[in-house]
Order: C-alpha cells, then sequence, then structure tokens
C-alpha cells in the first residue's frame, strides 16, 4: 500500500475498481460501502468524474463478448482510473467465477498485471453470504459443487467444472497456484508467506480458499502490497482496513457514506434472468401481483409485445408496481435459443426490456428493480444513467441506489441469482415505495 502525506480521505479516490457486468458492478460497490468508504459506482466511462469518493467502481458490460475486446475495454478503464489516482486497482467478477469457454478473466487479468507492471495477483470470488466458498481449489455453491449447482446449465456461461486453478489455467499462459484453506485458516502473515513461495516457483495468479468473512478479512489484509487484486465482491470487505491501517481513510467522519435522497414516482419491475432465483422470486410474485410475461418468440414474430407490456403497466402504476419478466425455465430459454440462435435471442430480450424502460420513464416511473446482469446493464443504458450513489443492502450483495444525473432514478440491479424469494418487494420497500406489504403483514421497509 503506497503512502501519502496527505490527510484522510483528501486525496481523491484510493481504490479503483472495474467490473464485468452491472449489477457485479453494484454488488462490489455494496460491499465497499459497507466496509466505510464512499463509492460512486460509473456505466462506463464517464465525462465528468465523481468527486468527494474514496473508490470508484467502473461497470462495464464485457464478461461474455469477445476476449479481445473484454481486455481492450479494461485497459481502458485501467488508464481511466489510474488518471483519478486510484492508489489500488480491483477487477470484479462473478462469485460463480462465470464467463465464456474461452475466457475473459485470465485475459483479463494478465492484460491488467501487464499494464501494471505487477507480477502476481490473487484470484478469490468467495461470497459466504450467498452460499460461495472455495476449499481446497474447488467452488461451492451451498453444499454443492459449482458444476452440480445449476451454473453448468447457465444459457450463456455454463460452468462444468468446479476446480477453479484448472478454469483459470486455461485461460492464461502464466502459471497458476493455489493457496489451500490450511494456509487460509493461519491468517494474513501465512497467506502473505504463501505467495511469496508461489511467486518463487514463478506462479502469476493464485487461486485462494475462503469459507468465511473471516477468511477474506485475512485475504484482503495479505493484499495490501498488491497493485491489483481480482475476485468477486466478498473479497472486497478486507481491502478498505488497507487504507485505514495506512492512515489513507478515515471512516469516522463517513456514517452517511450509505445515504440516499428521497426519489417519487412510480415503481416498476424487469427481470430477464433466467437464474433459479429469479424464477422464484418471480413466481412468489405472481402470487398475488400484477405482471406481464415478454415471450420473444413473440417479439421475434414483430408482434407488438412493447406496446402491450407498456399499456399493460400503464393499468397498473397508480395502484401498484407492475412486473413485467422474459424469465424462464432454462430449458425454454433453450428452445428460445435454437429457434433463433444464441445471441439473438439474448439481443432480443435485452432490447425489448430495455425499450419497455424507456417507456416506462415516459409514463412517470422513476423507481426501477431489474434481475439480471444483462438486463440490467441494457436497462441503465436505455435510462442513459452514467453513475450510481450507493445505498443500503437490499440482500446480500444487492444495494439500494440512486443515479446522479438531472432526473435521479432509484434503482435495485440484482444479479440472477442473488436475493430472497421476496426481494422484489424488498428491494421496491427500500427504494420508497410504501405500497408493498410485506409477507409479515408491514409496509415498505
Amino acid at each position: 500500500m503506497s503512502h501519502s502525506s496527505k490527510s484522510p480521505n483528501a486525496s481523491g479516490p484510493l481504490l479503483g475498481c472495474i467490473a464485468d457486468d452491472f449489477t457485479g458492478a453494484t454488488d462490489l460497490a455494496n460491499m465497499l460501502v459497507r466496509e466505510g468508504m464512499r463509492t460512486v459506482q460509473t456505466i462506463g466511462l464517464p465525462e465528468v468524474a465523481p468527486t468527494g469518493v474514496d473508490a470508484i467502481v467502473v461497470a462495464l458490460k464485457s464478461r461474455t463478448v469477445p476476449a479481445a475486446q473484454a481486455v481492450a475495454e479494461s485497459l481502458a478503464a485501467l488508464a481511466w482510473l489510474q488518471q483519478q489516482g486510484c492508489r489500488q486497482f480491483f477487477f470484479k467478477y462473478c462469485s460463480t467465477f462465470d464467463s465464456t469457454a474461452a475466457g475473459n478473466i485470465g485475459q483479463v487479468t494478465d492484460a491488467l498485471l501487464d499494464a501494471l507492471g505487477a507480477d502476481f495477483t490473487i484470484a478469490c470470488p468467495v461470497f459466504p453470504e450467498t452460499g460461495r466458498t472455495l476449499y481446497r481449489g474447488h467452488l461451492f455453491i451451498n453444499n454443492q459443487l459449482l458444476n452440480e449447482s445449476g451454473m453448468q446449465n447457465h444459457p450463456l456461461t455454463p460452468m462444468t467444472d468446479a476446480n477453479l486453478v484448472r478454469v483459470l489455467q486455461q485461460q492464461t499462459a502464466g502459471k497458476v497456484g493455489l493457496i489451500a484453506y490450511p494456509i487460509v485458516a493461519q491468517g494474513a502473515q501465512a497467506i502473505r508467506a504463501e505467495t511469496a513461495v508461489l511467486r518463487q516457483q514463478g506462479a502469476r495468479m493464485a487461486i485462494v480458499d475462503a469459507l468465511t468473512n473471516a477468511d477474506l478479512y485475512a485475504i484482503g489484509a495479505a493484499c495490501a502490497d498488491l497493485p491489483l487484486v481480482t475476485g468477486g465482491s466478498g473479497i472486497a470487505l478486507g481491502l478498505p482496513a488497507n487504507f485505514i491501517r495506512a492512515g489513507l481513510l478515515n471512516t469516522s467522519q463517513d456514517s452517511q457514506a450509505s445515504a440516499l435522497p428521497a426519489i417519487d414516482g412510480w415503481s416498476a419491475v424487469l427481470a430477464g434472468s433466467a437464474s433459479l432465483a429469479t424464477n422464484a422470486q418471480v413466481a412468489h410474485w405472481n402470487q398475488k401481483r400484477p405482471s406481464f410475461c415478454i415471450d420473444a418468440l413473440a417479439v421475434a414474430r414483430g408482434e407488438p409485445v412493447v406496446a402491450n407490456a407498456l399499456a399493460f403497466a400503464h393499468q397498473h402504476l397508480a395502484v401498484q408496481a407492475p412486473l413485467i419478466y422474459a424469465t424462464t425455465s432454462s430449458e425454454q430459454v433453450k428452445q428460445v435459443q435454437a429457434a433463433l440462435g444464441v445471441e439473438r435471442a439474448g439481443a432480443l430480450v435485452e432490447d425489448t426490456l430495455a425499450e419497455i424502460a424507456r417507456g416506462l420513464f415516459k409514463l412517470g416511473v422513476r423507481r426501477f428493480v431489474v434481475a439480471g446482469g444483462e438486463t440490467s446493464g441494457a436497462v441503465v443504458k436505455a435510462l442513459h444513467v452514467t453513475a450510481l450513489r450507493i445505498g443500503k443492502q437490499i440482500d446480500p450483495g444487492v444495494p439500494a441506489t440512486a443515479s446522479i444525473g438531472d432526473v435521479p432514478l432509484a434503482l435495485a440491479l440484482k444479479s440472477g441469482n442473488f436475493g430472497a424469494v421476496d426481494f422484489f418487494e424488498k428491494a421496491l420497500g427500500q427504494l420508497g415505495d410504501q405500497r408493498i406489504e410485506m409477507s409479515d403483514g408491514t409496509i415498505g421497509l
């Protein structure tokens, strides 16, 4: 960790983060705010840099693009964050370590290391609060191996191997090592010592085991001097304390780090994820509340799906928030992909929900709950959102946010796999919609 004679919190952003999707960026920003860092998330590279912040998270949409494109976008983000004066950098990917079969985690990590003149970093996607743990290099989702958790059937990024050393090694020419749990359990000093051994052995990256948040804090402490850290949002728990110990961050005055402005307007929920969690959330919502299902094949046939969805929403907005969803089972997704092609099917759903979001905005919707990383990316672009203030956590990995701009929006951007079954209701309540009756009989939050 580099040191400075400047007073705490007066030297600009300390941590510069690059996330490979929009909900992942929000998830990461949530972790940093929880640890007292004033954090802004940007959607791509903004024209005007945020001020008065300790961390900046640049949200890209690079998880499933060709590796060369992902590398180029990530390097551009790194250069911009360097211009803002950031002292350490973080590459964030999903806690299920998923990308395309050809990458892009290893390729982007290699490029960032080269650009920073660094020779080593760690990879730790662990997020215990959502059941993601690593043991002996194998990723578990709750009590199941990654490749037995349902992720093996993901329509865009299927994960068929739980051995992350092997997965990452296929994406990089550099040697990938492992810092196994018996070392991690001994704490930060043991982790640093093992890191030194691996570097002497020629390792360029190391998968790091972790089972609990305590492990993540220890790993974070061990990474204080690494120019680049990579992982899921969980590993970010241990990074702010390094800046505090270095005298660069003072969180005692940042009790309002998660404060957001009140935003009035109608509310709506948009869901495009095919994950098990989002399917359960849609099913829970449909028991009592209004919803409209998007049929991708009907869109492809040229039917007025967007107009019908907006007409449906218009009927309900004044009474309660509507849900408009393209969420379906992985089997149904595959059927649509077989009919339309994988890329066209995904783009069709994203473009449709983005167009609906624009229409909802014209109807007066100012609070949006969005499920799915790709869907969230499409929606925030459609709404011309360029930066977000990060508020309090709704569910692990998902905070409330407010856009920065002329017409502020309240947003909850959820990764498909995250959130409790009643997430949509909780999110609307936390965003300020007081018409939501929760399962316990309370109104709002």
